[in-house]
């Protein structure tokens, strides 16, 4: 189990890579094939959209089929002709074909992993071991900032994503070869569950906003307004972004870790999960009053956005706790849609508001983003403040 784990882990870094790589490319985007940021806003959108419309039926594959077959298929064919069809794109039609084919790729592989946490191993250590997965599979943040940066500059992008894709291919191989299915769970009359049997939860309803809007200030700017920001007010190029964005990618990284074992220190998730993100609303409202305050002033801004945005393990064992174990997969899986595709509609959404202030000012447009994720993010926090406190 360890061994496939570990390939499953692999699986998520590529995950990561690929919800990311557009900020750091952006630039030369629009210089080759004509590809405006607002195009990738869309294109972004994409993949998160189509990664959360997948995880209904993952969870129904992880329940019936386990986590082998579905995540090695699923990351082996989409993955994998994704990150081609990138490589070989020639307009903006093809830059979005490309991410949801990668968004479907990438939907199974952390909550394949999560499924094996939540029916092998402790329930009071699953947020430790979700956040560590994150952070670990965060590294693909990494390397899609400087170290794609430095690749697009001297091999090309193109050649960049299809070398990407031919390991995409072969982590999907390995995770074929090497990871073990738990047992099937069934309710004690043998009856399988369904998923309206998830909803029927009623803790869960007031977790859901704040997956909603959780994770999409960190990742919508990481993913993707990074590179514009930086290119717009500042003038930076490929290796100055990649700097940022590395900076932010590694403060997701050590949020995910610090994260972790905080519910059992503490003994508490709601109010920990409420605390990180109201410190997240503060970032972003700093950044709204003062988006011209320096280079480095607003990179610390968006790192600290990162860290603590890095919530989501925390949030996925706080409503996991209400789910029992026959809806593993189901429940889990729909948690992970809300956030995910809270992230898509969010990054599209951003769009339209960075399209709305053509006339103004330049910071203008930038400071209705910030505010567009920071009042979001409050809202949710408000919601999510009703919510019953479960540990393990």
């Amino acid at each position: 189990m360890k061994t496939g784990l570990f390939f499953l882990i692999l699986g998520y870094l590529l995950s990561q890579f690929y919800r990311a790589f557009l900020a750091v490319l952006a630039g030369l985007l629009k210089s080759d094939i004509g590809v405006s940021a607002d195009d990738l806003a869309l294109a972004s959108g994409l993949w998160f959209l189509s990664f959360a419309l997948m995880q209904l039926p993952v969870g129904e594959a992880l329940d019936r089929y386990g986590p082998r077959r579905t995540t090695a298929l699923m990351l082996g064919l989409g993955g994998t002709g994704g990150a081609l069809v990138m490589g070989l794109a020639q307009n903006a039609l093809h830059v979005n074909l490309a991410m949801v084919l990668l968004g479907i790729g990438c939907a199974p592989v952390l909550m394949a992993a999560y499924y094996i946490f939540a029916r092998v191993y402790p329930a009071a250590i699953f947020a430790t071991l979700a956040g560590a997965v994150i952070g670990i599979g965060s590294l693909g943040n990494i390397l899609s900032a400087l170290p794609l940066a430095w690749a697009a500059e001297a091999i090309g992008w193109r050649a960049s994503l299809f070398f990407m894709g031919a390991l995409t291919a072969l982590v999907a191989l390995v995770i074929w070869m090497t990871v073990n299915d738990p047992p099937q769970a069934e309710t004690s009359d043998g009856e399988k569950g369904r998923l309206r049997d998830v909803l029927r939860i009623p803790a869960l309803w007031l977790i859901v906003p704040l997956m909603v809007v959780n994770y999409a200030p960190a990742a919508g700017l990481r993913g993707l307004w990074v590179g514009p920001f930086y290119t717009d007010l500042h003038g930076a190029n490929a290796t100055g972004i990649g700097q940022v964005t590395l900076l932010m990618a590694v403060a997701m990284i050590l949020g995910n870790f610090a994260y972790g074992p905080l519910d059992r220190w503490l003994g508490t998730r709601k109010w920990v999960v409420l605390a990180g993100n109201l410190a997240g609303v503060s970032c972003l409202g700093l950044l709204w009053a003062v988006p011209m305050a320096g280079y480095w002033q607003a990179a610390l801004l968006f790192a600290g956005v990162g860290f603590f945005g890095a919530s989501f393990p925390m949030m996925m064992a706080h409503g996991r706790a209400f789910i029992p174990a026959h809806l593993t997969g189901r429940g889990i899986t729909l948690l992970n849609l809300c956030s995910i595709g809270g992230v898509g509609l969010m990054q599209m959404i951003s769009g339209w508001v960075h399209r709305a202030a053509p006339d103004l000012p330049p910071e203008a447009a930038y400071q209705a983003l910030f505010a567009f994720f920071g009042l979001s993010l409050l809202l949710g926090c408000v919601i999510y403040a009703l919510a019953r406190d479960r540990t393990d």
